[in-house]
């Protein structure tokens, strides 16, 4: 049984390891949901099994202190700070299990969990990071932003067919029995001389920017989040249910 509701989270401002136990832990009880019912269906061999039970998925917003995270395929080195240097910029720096380099997480940028158990929508990695990048296209045509995607890199980017591209938003996920967790950093607002302390996503030749620098403007993040949560649940058809 295809279940399409999503519980919408927002967990505010919140520590990145308070952030990833908690995603951990939303993962893991899909992931073990999903194998019982697998084993279900596995001991009624013959019979019919009757679905009363469905995985669930979440979509969740927060927003991060300062901090580094390295993915799987990442390159320590591509963090230029030392351990003086981090305590100077007030970060915090971890290795962790999704895929993608080394990116930045700060006040002022949305970042999106969502934690989705992708057999109730499609069964496509590719298709679900392209969908992840739509959402955020959409919500910057509504500001009357162009943005689009570059050829060969995940993320949205401005003038990606020229010698100006620059990124907004990085995307890195995880996905095991096609449940989902990581995502995606959007940055609206946010301080864009801390990239400067690493090679964005291993890209030392591109630059990196926000909605802020673009507008020319302070942006309403509350606006954006409701915009944005809006695409995604759209394109994903989605049935949002906001936690109380």
């Amino acid at each position: 049984m295809k279940n399409k509701q999503v519980q919408f989270q927002d967990w505010g401002l919140i520590d990145y390891k308070e952030a990833w136990d908690r995603q951990e832990a939303l993962f893991a009880q899909t992931v073990d949901l999903k194998t019982h019912i697998r084993n279900m269906k596995m001991a009624t061999e013959g019979d019919e099994y009757e679905e009363d039970e469905a995985t669930p998925n979440y979509l969740v917003f927060c927003e991060h202190p300062h901090v580094y995270t390295l993915g799987k395929s990442g390159k320590p080195e591509h963090l230029l700070l030392d351990e003086k240097g981090l305590k100077e910029k007030k970060a915090s720096y971890y290795p962790i299990n999704r895929g993608g380099d080394i990116t930045y997480h700060g006040p002022g940028q949305i970042v999106g969990y969502p934690i989705l158990d992708l057999d109730n929508f499609f069964t496509d990695i590719h298709l679900y990071l392209r969908t992840l990048e739509e959402a955020v296209i959409q919500t910057l045509a509504d500001y009357g932003l162009e943005a689009g995607r570059y050829p060969g890199y995940t993320g949205v980017w401005f003038d990606a067919d020229n010698d100006k591209a620059r990124k907004i938003c990085a995307l890195g996920v995880r996905c095991s029995r096609w449940v989902t967790m990581h995502g995606f950093a959007f940055n609206i607002n946010t301080d864009l001389d801390y990239f400067k302390n690493i090679v964005p996503c291993g890209i030392d030749d591109k630059d990196v920017t926000s909605m802020q620098r673009e507008l020319d403007r302070k942006v309403d993040e509350e606006e954006v989040k409701h915009l944005l949560k809006g695409h995604i649940a759209g394109l994903f058809g989605m049935e949002l249910e906001q936690k109380a």
